[in-house]
């Protein structure tokens, strides 16, 4: 006889198991199309070098940081890790193009099987680029004084910022008609977020009417966070805020694009 607990967690694994299937599917196509995976690492390290080489010398951050590659090199990553969770806007637009969404919804699959393994894979994708822009941070002369624990610590609240906000990606993606044009409403919203924000330059050094704007949104508190914990250094609050943004964006979107996903055609 099956009691309520045995099927409680007979289907937790049964959606615990559809997610992973969802996952490596997604992982599996990235695989399969390397150069995707390429552009999307060649692209922060070429951000890694303007700024390291080009700009960083006209760039002053304060004798805090030590030199302007500690200021960066955190900042780079929380950028990096937001880029990649576009990821998720632009894998379900193609999807829903391709008529794959309407096939999934009629399998016996848990519905958040395809919303939750696009978003774990693109996670995964994630952890990937963040080590491989900590290398090349080390190779042009990055150097954490906050020790191993907090380096991991600053990369889980990062890669945590990046999956909760990944959840309003996917709602766009769902809304888009093309990977085009999903790529295309991403922008307004991760260009003003990441540039106009801490993560190349001081706050300090921006227009009184710019800063205030900069120090108060989420990717500056994400940066502020990470930055401070890489570094060793004293942040405030950024790490409880942080949090704070990406669980409240999880708890928004995630139902927004849950209910997008039962109608989207």
């Amino acid at each position: 006889m099956t009691t309520p607990m045995h099927a409680e967690k007979s289907s937790l694994r049964w959606v615990i198991s559809d997610v992973l299937t969802m996952a490596q599917r997604n992982i599996l196509a990235i695989i399969r199309i390397p150069s995707a995976l390429v552009f999307t690492i060649i692209q922060p390290i070429m951000f890694v070098l303007l700024f390291r080489y080009v700009f960083g010398g006209a760039i002053p951050v304060g004798t805090t940081f030590g030199n302007y590659v500690n200021y960066l090199i955190p900042g780079i990553l929380v950028q990096t890790t937001i880029f990649g969770a576009v990821g998720t806007a632009i894998g379900l637009a193609e999807d829903l193009k391709r008529g794959l969404i309407e096939r999934f919804r009629a399998l016996p699959m848990a519905r958040m099987a395809v919303l939750a393994g696009r978003t774990v894979s693109d996670l995964a994708r994630n952890i990937l680029i963040l080590l491989v822009i900590t290398g090349v941070g080390f190779a042009v002369g990055f150097r954490p004084g906050g020790g191993f624990v907090a380096y991991v610590q600053a990369s889980l609240l990062m890669l945590l910022f990046a999956y909760c906000l990944s959840w309003g990606f996917a709602y766009i993606g769902l809304t888009a008609p093309n990977p085009e044009t999903a790529q295309a409403m991403t922008f307004p919203l991760i260009f003003p977020l990441t540039f106009a924000s801490s993560i190349f330059v001081p706050v300090a050094s921006m227009p009184h009417w710019l800063q205030v704007f900069a120090r108060n949104q989420p990717v500056s508190q994400a940066a502020e966070a990470v930055r401070g914990l890489m570094l060793g250094i004293p942040h405030g609050q950024s790490t409880y805020i942080s949090l704070a943004w990406g669980l409240a964006a999880l708890l928004i979107l995630g139902p927004l694009s849950t209910r997008r996903y039962r109608t989207a055609s």
